[in-house]
Order: structure tokens, then C-alpha cells, then sequence
């Protein structure tokens, strides 16, 4: 067996490992996306989406006050955490060596690891305590946390990537400092920045954990930010670990619609980045 031979082998035998590596990685997703369509797909209708829990033990009703709950408590949280995430991250790309840069990238990087019960129980601590009641604004804040740094950590990365001659380009031209980073290095940054900051809030759209200890959830549809909130993932904890078998199948819908919203949203992020690198090919 020559040379040529024994790379080959070698070679085929890598790819094949490493298509075994992603099969591998694929499958729990695919797992989880069949055991929810055959549990929670039946369940889906339109009145799911358009009406009120019904009483316990009854069936019928749907999880329209977790839907707008949701989308009120992302929202505010997106509100809060996307500029001050972007903020710091092109402070800390405009500013790589000074000490606040230094101090607020390891601050980041260990939010990035700490257990979100650890945000919520933090959110109880500073907001619910002190006002003796639960809240959707303390679910967005303690959601807004989790988001800060990632946002934060791709702002940072992706201006890096943007070629130094652009601002050199810009500054020759008589640009201030302040404008060549908002017009020239943010404005090409930009898609990536829209993929990692629609990435995050798929993240915090899924957190329980925080909620349970700041906004607790609500049987009717509400729109106080100043009071308790239903949201899809305290839909999926309640009704799971409930004692009626509608609320089980009503967990499963719930969970497969909570799963669905993280896939668009990755699906748009990933397009995205697609249309950012099909423009800049043609």
C-alpha cells in the first residue's frame, strides 16, 4: 500500500468520525423535536392560541395571556438589554486596553456562565423583595441580566473583525472618532450584531428559572408590567408537574410552540448572516 493510499484511508476515515460527531450532535435535537410534535401537535388548534386557560379539570381553553406574556417580557427585557449590551461592546472594541474594558470582558464572561436561577434569585433579592410583590418587570430585568453579556460579547467581536482600514479610511476623510464608529465600523458590523442579538433573546425566551422568582405567572391575561405575568416556560413548568392529564397535553403544545419560537428565530439569524455574506460576494 503506497503513500497516497494510506492518506486517503486516513482521510476517509476522519470525515466519517467526524460525520458520526455530528449525527451524533443532531440526533437529541431531532429526538426532542419528534417526542414534542407527537405529544403537543394534537393539541395545537386555534383556540390554543386565542383563548384563556379554561378552569381546572375541565378541558378545553389555550395559553393566549402566556403568549402575550411572553412576547411583553421579551420584549421589555430586549429593550433593556440590547443597548446596554451593545454599548459596552463597542466601548470595549473602541477601548480594547483600558481598565474598564479589562474589568467589564471577565464580568461578561462569568455572566455568561452563572446558572440563571442565580439571576433570579438575584432579581428576587434587589426588585421583588423590596416592593413585597411579584412582576413582569422583574422578569425582564432579570432577563435583560442573561442578555447583557451576550449581546455585549458579540458587538465586541464582530467590530474587531471589521477591517482597521475602513476607520483609517474614514478618519483620513475627516470623520470624527465617534461618527466613524457609529457610520463606518457599527453600520458594517451590523448583520452580525442582528444574528447574535436575535440568538440571545431565543435564549432568554426559554428561561424559566428567573421567572419563577420574579414574575410567578398568572391564570388571566395581563398587560401591568407592575404585576405577576403568565409566560410560555411557567405554562410548560405549571402545567407539567399538575395533576390533570389536559394540562400535561397542554404542557407538551405549550413546549412545542416555546421550541418552534427559538428555531424561527435562529433560522433568522442564520439568514441573516446569509444575506450579509451573499451581498458582500456580489
Amino acid at each position: 500500500m503506497n503513500r497516497r493510499t494510506v492518506r486517503r484511508v486516513k482521510s476517509n476515515v476522519m470525515v466519517g468520525i467526524m460525520m458520526a460527531a455530528v449525527i451524533v450532535a443532531v440526533l437529541p435535537l431531532l429526538f426532542i423535536l419528534a417526542s414534542l410534535l407527537l405529544r403537543g401537535a394534537s393539541s395545537l388548534s386555534l383556540a390554543f392560541f386565542t383563548h384563556l386557560p379554561a378552569p381546572a379539570g375541565e378541558s378545553g381553553g389555550g395559553v393566549l395571556h402566556a403568549i402575550v406574556g411572553t412576547l411583553i417580557i421579551v420584549g421589555m427585557a430586549s429593550l433593556a438589554g440590547i443597548p446596554i449590551g451593545a454599548g459596552a461592546g463597542v466601548y470595549c472594541a473602541e477601548y480594547p486596553g483600558s481598565r474598564l474594558s479589562l474589568v467589564t470582558r471577565f464580568v461578561s464572561d462569568v455572566m455568561n456562565g452563572t446558572p440563571s436561577i442565580v439571576v433570579g434569585v438575584f432579581a428576587w433579592t434587589i426588585i421583588v423583595a423590596p416592593q413585597h410583590h411579584y412582576s413582569a418587570l422583574a422578569g425582564s430585568a432579570a432577563l435583560a441580566i442573561l442578555m447583557i453579556p451576550m449581546v455585549m460579547r458579540t458587538t465586541e467581536e464582530l467590530l474587531k473583525l471589521v477591517p482597521n482600514s475602513l476607520r483609517e479610511a474614514a478618519l483620513a476623510l475627516g470623520y470624527a472618532r465617534w461618527r466613524t464608529t457609529l457610520s463606518v465600523m457599527l453600520r458594517t458590523a451590523l448583520p452580525g450584531i442582528v444574528t447574535g442579538t436575535l440568538l440571545a433573546i431565543a435564549r432568554i425566551a426559554g428561561e424559566t428559572a428567573p421567572l419563577l422568582f420574579t414574575a410567578l405567572g398568572n391564570q388571566y391575561l395581563s398587560f401591568r408590567p407592575n404585576a405577576p405575568m403568565a409566560a410560555l416556560p411557567l405554562v410548560v413548568f405549571t402545567y407539567s408537574i399538575g395533576p390533570y392529564e389536559e394540562w400535561h397535553r397542554f404542557a407538551w403544545a405549550a413546549a412545542l410552540v416555546l421550541i418552534l419560537v427559538v428555531l424561527v428565530l435562529s433560522i433568522a439569524a442564520r439568514f441573516a448572516t446569509r444575506q450579509r455574506f451573499g451581498a458582500t460576494r456580489d
